[in-house]
């Protein structure tokens, strides 16, 4: 278990285990601890809870040794997946469920619930989750989806609906609404960024030349302006992301955990 910009720089074990849910309160040195693998869905968990100034402890998922698939993190989330945030209602899964809860716990990152941009920014936010992140997830996992040896061809029919999806995006922040532009960021920059360092780098033995950052403008400056954000150095510090990890990305040092 780490604080959280002081991470482990190797494979810490899962030193515990739920005898109940609602234990986990009472060994919690801050108000949320962040279940996470370097490089995976956590890291835009980790970013938001960065610019938020929310002190939090991380605790690694070491996916090497398949501890999503233990008792103790299944206790959390049954489906197995990164990230979990553990918090004083309970623990939590799903990355677009967490930044919500986080925005609208703290009153950062997102517009109010009776924001006249509130609907604009679900829509969006959920279009990133819902459509955008999982149609990344069969690019990366396609073996998962469909036979190994078509697995290429099922990729090459995923790859036009994420370049559609990104256009979409992009028209959005040409428009620079305030809960997707440059100056204040919101959930859902942290969470476009990441999915599009992503596909910069996954998966490793694939094709991806597809994917063209300069292709969309207005995306690339939300991804230059968050390259500089304390909250983005300090993301670098913890999973080892390089320099400059949305606009130029280098796999993660430490690997451990990393979404490939």
């Amino acid at each position: 278990m780490s604080l959280k910009c002081a991470f482990p720089m190797g494979n810490v074990a899962i030193g515990y285990s739920y005898s109940a849910q609602t234990d986990y309160i009472d060994r919690m040195e801050t108000p949320y601890r962040l279940h996470y693998a370097p490089d995976n869905a956590s890291l835009v968990v980790r970013l938001a809870l960065e610019e938020m100034g929310v002190p939090y402890q991380s605790e690694l998922v070491d996916r090497r040794r398949h501890q999503q698939d233990e008792a103790a993190y299944r206790a959390l989330n049954p489906n197995g997946l990164i990230p979990v945030l553990e918090t004083d209602q309970g623990p939590i899964f799903e990355t677009a469920a967490i930044l919500l809860w986080l925005a609208d716990r703290h009153g950062q990152l997102a517009p109010s619930p009776d924001s006249n941009d509130r609907a604009a920014f679900l829509k969006w936010l959920f279009f990133a989750s819902n459509t955008l992140h999982a149609d990344l997830r069969i690019v990366f996992y396609a073996e998962k989806y469909i036979e190994t040896a078509q697995a290429e061809s099922l990729r090459a029919g995923i790859r036009p609906r994420l370049r559609q999806h990104l256009q979409n995006l992009d028209a959005v922040a040409q428009s620079k609404p305030d809960w997707l532009c440059p100056e204040h960021p919101s959930v859902l920059n942290f969470y476009i960024a990441c999915m599009m360092r992503w596909m910069a780098l996954y998966p490793a033995r694939s094709d991806r030349s597809w994917f063209q950052l300069a292709d969309t403008p207005y995306l690339q400056t939300l991804l230059m302006q968050l390259e500089m954000r304390p909250s983005t150095r300090a993301a670098i510090a913890a999973e080892g992301l390089g320099v400059t990890p949305f606009t130029s990305p280098t796999y993660a040092n430490p690997s451990e955990g990393s979404a490939t």
